[in-house]
C-alpha cells in the first residue's frame, strides 16, 4: 500500500509509516494542484495537514485511493460529499490539541493581565515604564468559563489550579454534571455580571455568531477582560472596540478573528488589546500528536479495515455496513430532527429497538443518532467513533434498550432525548428494505420521508387551519412538495409536517405562527 504525506508533518508520523510492514510512504509537500492531480492515481491513503486542498478534481483523479487522513481537526479543505461519493474515508485526529489549546487561552490571559506585551515591547524601545504598567492578580478572581467541552474544561481546572473562582454557562451541558465536575454552572446573564474575565469555547454556528456584542458587553462588570481562543465571529469586533475605548472593557486578548489574517483590524490598534495569529493548537505536542494519531489510523484503515475517526464512514465491516445502511440513515436523521427540535441542557438520550433486527450489532446505529444529533452543536466533525465518548463529556447519558414489541411494525426505532424540562420523542421504522419514515414524535403519529426542507406546525384541529398555511406559503411563492397531517391521540390539535422545494425563512415562519389557529412552527433541515 502506497501513502502520500502532501503537506508538512511532524516526523514522528511519518517514521510510523516507514517502519510499518507493507506500507511506502512518500513525502512531496509544496505541490500545485496540478502535480498533486498527475501523481496522486499512484496512492492508496494521502495524509494532509490544511494546505493540500483536495477537491473534486484529485479525487476523480485518485482511482486507488481508500483514505484521506488529517494531522488535525479542521477538514475545510476536503470536499467530504466527493470523497464519500468516491468511496473515500475521511479522517481527522480530533483531541490532539485541545491541551495546548486550553494553555493558550491561560497564557493568553495571563499576558494580558500582567501587561506582558506592552512591557516587553516598550523595554526593547528603551522606555522604562513600569508605572504605567501596573497589572492585576488573578488569585480569587472569577473566570467565567463559556463552553464545557474538552478545551473548555480542561481551561477550568487550569484555572481552579490558580485559585480562581470559575463559573460556566454551557446550554448543552446539565448544571448536575458540571456541578459533579467541581465548576458553578451559571446562566449566560449571571456569567456576564459576575465575570472578570470571560474565556470563550464554543463552535461559531449560527446561535454563537455574535455571542458577545454590546448588549452582552452593557451586562458585564467594567473592566471586564475577554479571551478567545475558540473561533473568529463569536465576538462582534467592532462593539468590542466601542467596549474597550470606553473603557468597559479593560483588556482582551485575541488568537482568532473573523477575517484572517485580520487586515486593518481597528483592534490591533488598542494597546489593551494583545493578540496571536491563530496559535492555539501550534505546539510541538500538539503537532505530534495529531501526526502519530493520523498515521496510526490509517495504517489501521489500510492493513485491518478499521475505521478509526471517520466523518463520513461508520465504523462497521462492509458486510455489516451493507445490512445496517438502512438503519444508519433513519437513526441519523431521527437524531439530527431532534437537535433541531429540542433545547438543552441534555441529560439523557435513550435509543430503543423494538422488534424483529435479525440479531444486528446495534451498536454503529446507536452512534448513527448521536452524530445527527451532536453535529450541530459542536465545531468539530462527529462521527461514529467519537460520538459516545462526546456524549458523556457533555455530561448525556446514553441508554440502548431493546424489545420484541414494535407496535404495527416489523422493526421501530425510538429515541427519546430527555432535557432538564422535560422529554421529547421520536420514532421511525423502515418500509420494505430499504425506505425509511418518521411515524411519530411524541403523542402524534404521521408518516415522513426525512430528507429536505421541512416545517413543524402545531395547529387547532379546526377547518380552515391547513387553507391558511398553504395561502401564506403560496403567497411567498414557497412550493409545498408533501404534505403530512397526524392528530394527536385524544384531543384537539394535530400536527403539520410540511416539505418544501425551498427554505422557509424566519421573517414567513414568523408569519405562520401569527395565524390564528397556529400554535407553533419550527424550521429544520434534514
Amino acid at each position: 500500500m502506497k501513502v502520500l504525506i502532501s503537506d508538512k508533518m511532524d516526523q514522528a508520523g511519518i517514521d510510523i509509516f516507514k517502519n510499518e510492514e507493507g506500507i511506502d510512504v512518500d513525502v512531496i509537500t509544496g505541490l500545485s494542484p496540478q502535480e498533486l492531480k498527475e501523481i496522486i492515481g499512484d496512492y492508496h491513503a494521502l495524509a494532509i495537514r490544511s494546505a493540500t486542498k483536495v477537491t473534486k478534481d484529485i479525487l476523480d483523479a485518485a482511482t486507488h485511493l481508500k483514505v484521506v487522513g488529517r494531522a488535525g481537526i479542521g477538514l475545510d479543505n476536503v470536499d467530504i460529499p466527493e470523497a464519500t461519493r468516491h468511496g473515500v474515508a475521511v479522517m481527522n485526529t480530533p483531541g490532539g490539541n485541545t491541551v495546548t489549546t486550553a494553555e493558550h487561552a491561560i497564557s493568553m490571559m495571563m499576558a494580558l493581565t500582567r501587561n506582558i506585551p506592552r512591557g516587553t515591547a516598550t523595554l526593547k524601545k528603551g522606555l522604562w515604564e513600569k508605572k504605567n504598567l501596573q497589572g492585576r492578580e488573578l488569585f480569587n478572581k472569577t473566570l467565567g468559563v463559556i463552553g464545557f467541552g474538552n478545551i473548555g474544561s480542561i481551561v477550568a481546572r487550569l484555572a481552579q489550579g490558580l485559585k480562581m473562582q470559575v463559573v460556566i454557562f454551557d446550554p448543552n451541558i446539565s448544571a448536575d454534571h458540571i456541578e459533579k465536575a467541581g465548576f458553578e454552572s451559571v446562566t449566560l446573564e449571571e456569567l456576564y455580571q459576575r465575570s472578570d474575565y470571560i474565556t470563550i469555547h464554543v463552535p461559531k454556528i449560527e446561535a454563537t455568531t455574535h455571542l458577545l456584542d454590546k448588549q452582552a458587553f452593557s451586562m458585564m462588570k467594567t473592566g471586564v477582560m475577554i479571551i478567545n481562543c475558540a473561533r473568529g465571529g463569536i465576538i462582534e469586533e467592532k462593539d468590542l472596540y466601542d467596549a474597550i475605548v470606553s473603557k468597559k472593557v479593560a483588556g482582551a486578548a485575541l488568537d482568532v478573528f473573523e477575517k484572517e489574517p485580520p487586515k486593518d483590524n481597528p483592534l490591533l490598534t488598542l494597546d489593551e488589546v494583545i493578540a496571536t495569529p491563530h496559535l492555539g493548537a501550534s505546539t510541538k505536542e500538539a503537532q505530534t500528536n495529531v501526526a502519530v494519531a493520523v498515521a496510526n489510523q490509517i495504517i489501521a484503515y489500510l492493513k485491518r479495515d478499521t475505521i478509526i475517526n471517520a466523518v463520513n464512514v461508520p465504523s462497521v465491516t462492509g458486510e455489516l455496513l451493507t445490512k445496517l445502511k438502512p438503519y444508519l440513515f433513519l437513526a441519523e436523521k431521527m437524531g439530527l430532527m431532534q437537535s433541531q427540535l429540542v433545547k438543552g441542557p441534555f441529560k439523557e438520550i435513550v435509543i430503543e429497538y423494538a422488534g424483529n433486527f435479525f440479531d444486528l450489532n446495534l451498536k454503529p446505529v446507536t452512534l448513527a443518532a448521536l452524530r445527527g444529533f451532536l453535529t450541530p452543536l459542536v465545531s468539530y466533525e462527529v462521527n461514529s467513533v467519537n460520538a459516545g465518548a462526546l456524549a458523556k463529556t457533555m455530561g448525556i447519558k446514553v441508554t440502548e434498550t431493546t424489545s420484541q414489541e414494535s407496535e404495527n411494525y416489523l422493526n421501530l426505532i425510538r429515541m427519546t432525548v430527555v432535557t432538564e424540562t422535560g422529554t421529547n420523542l421520536v420514532a421511525g421504522t423502515i418500509f420494505g428494505k430499504d425506505d425509511p419514515r418518521i411515524i411519530r414524535i411524541n403523542k402524534f403519529r404521521l408518516e415522513v420521508i426525512p430528507d429536505g426542507h421541512l416545517a413543524l406546525i402545531h395547529n387547532i384541529d379546526k377547518p380552515g387551519s391547513i387553507g391558511n398555511i398553504g395561502t401564506c406559503l403560496g403567497k411567498h411563492d414557497i412550493n409545498i412538495a408533501k404534505m403530512m397531517v397526524g392528530r394527536e391521540d385524544d384531543g384537539d390539535r394535530n400536527i403539520i409536517f410540511l416539505q418544501t422545494d425551498t427554505p422557509i425563512s424566519a421573517e414567513i415562519a414568523e408569519e405562520i405562527s401569527g395565524l390564528g389557529l397556529v400554535n407553533s412552527m419550527v424550521t429544520f433541515e434534514l
